[in-house]
């Protein structure tokens, strides 16, 4: 398979599809420009990883045991910074409940591949402009006292007027759990007494996003 994603890097070649292999390969082979293999190491991250987007959901140290070579690893998270920092720019300093689909961008951008499940709170203030896009933790979410206390407190201590909690599915399926459903109920009602509201629950796949506020769970 290597080489044969090698050889359809021809440089005479009709523009690819987006999308398809040929595409994936050559824009890996721009991002990589200046390393010492650009074309080899794009057709071996290819063949390990199946698609562009789950080679930037993959890490810096999955990057280096599959291409050894540093540069290419700097490369590539340098890029997946700047993808990811050009997301978050369409939502910053805009009311986020006004832009729904700049957000759910900025988060697929960010959380859509990652390997292990990552749990953030977007808080907001009074007008619903973002005050602190927060990483509570990793692993996977469960009903558990802490984790709520720990929320709130931020919110607390941000001065946040209201909340939109977030995390990833590695699985694919955005689908919430029992678990899911259970802590972020547990939060809004902790909220409350308080004045803070939550938004909503979305999560993130490989594939996919659900909102527990569409989906009536919330």
């Amino acid at each position: 398979m290597r080489n044969a994603l090698i050889a359809t890097a021809a440089p005479n070649a009709d523009r690819p599809e987006v999308g398809s292999v040929r595409a994936d390969l050559l824009h890996l082979e721009w991002i990589l420009g200046t390393t010492a293999t650009p074309t080899r190491t794009a057709a071996i991250l290819l063949e390990e990883f199946g698609a562009f987007p789950a080679i930037f959901g993959a890490g810096n140290a999955q990057h280096l045991r599959v291409t050894r070579d540093l540069d290419a690893v700097r490369h590539l998270a340098s890029f997946h910074r700047a993808a990811t920092h050009l997301a978050r720019g369409r939502i910053a300093d805009r009311p986020l409940l006004n832009a729904w689909q700049p957000l759910i961008d900025y988060l697929r951008a960010d959380l859509a591949q990652r390997q292990v499940e990552c749990v953030r709170v977007l808080y907001l203030n009074t007008r619903h402009y973002l005050i602190k896009d927060q990483l509570m933790w990793t692993g996977t979410i469960d009903e558990c006292s802490f984790h709520v206390r720990q929320v709130i407190a931020r919110a607390l201590e941000l001065e946040a007027a209201s909340m939109i909690l977030v995390h990833n599915h590695p699985g694919g399926d955005p689908t919430p759990s029992r678990a899911d459903i259970d802590v972020t109920r547990a939060i809004i009602q902790a909220g409350k007494p308080l004045g803070i509201a939550v938004h909503d629950h979305i999560i993130v796949s490989p594939v996919a996003h659900s909102s527990m506020r569409s989906a009536g769970l919330i």
